[in-house]
């Protein structure tokens, strides 16, 4: 099981089991129920069947005081590795917990030798569009998928970028 401790903030991040479950559903619920007025629908990580995810992609869960406050879903492939959901709750956002997965991502997608990790977000969705500029992402695509319109960026990987 992969675990990372952070000291500053008292959480830490694990590997997801399949009793992690419902409190991924409710986490991500949770983090995305606001855009549902702004998009018309729901985000697609809130239709997500969480527990097919927990058991076949690398699901990991930030923990403050036993609860789950945070969800990185990664997809790896041989020739990517996908940053396909980050979700904090939002009584935990703006505490690091989502700087803390985002650069959890980075140091499993060196670890699993890609030099570049790739995610995508709804364009309407442009206050995590401008965090992830600020993280070093940049725009590669614009497509619309199932209904979706997403933006498409990535971040180039430096052994020295990412921590352990």
């Amino acid at each position: 099981m992969v675990r990372s401790v952070n000291p500053h903030s008292g959480f830490a991040i694990r590997s997801a089991v399949s009793a992690d479950t419902e409190a991924v559903q409710r986490c991500v619920e949770a983090a995305y129920r606001h855009y549902i007025a702004r998009m018309g629908k729901p985000p697609g990580p809130m239709l997500d069947d969480h527990a097919a995810v927990i058991q076949q992609h690398n699901a990991f869960v930030a923990e403050y005081d036993h609860d789950i406050v945070g969800v990185l879903i990664l997809i790896q492939t041989q020739s990517r590795i996908l940053l396909d959901n980050v979700a904090i709750h939002p009584e935990h956002q703006g505490k690091g917990v989502g700087r803390h997965l985002l650069e959890f991502a980075e140091s499993q997608a060196l670890r699993h030798g890609f030099n570049n990790l790739e995610l995508y977000t709804h364009e309407c969705m442009t206050e995590n569009i401008a965090m992830y500029k600020r993280m070093g992402y940049v725009a590669t695509a614009r497509r619309t998928e199932r209904g979706y319109d997403r933006v498409y960026m990535q971040k180039a990987l430096a052994h020295g970028n990412a921590p352990p």
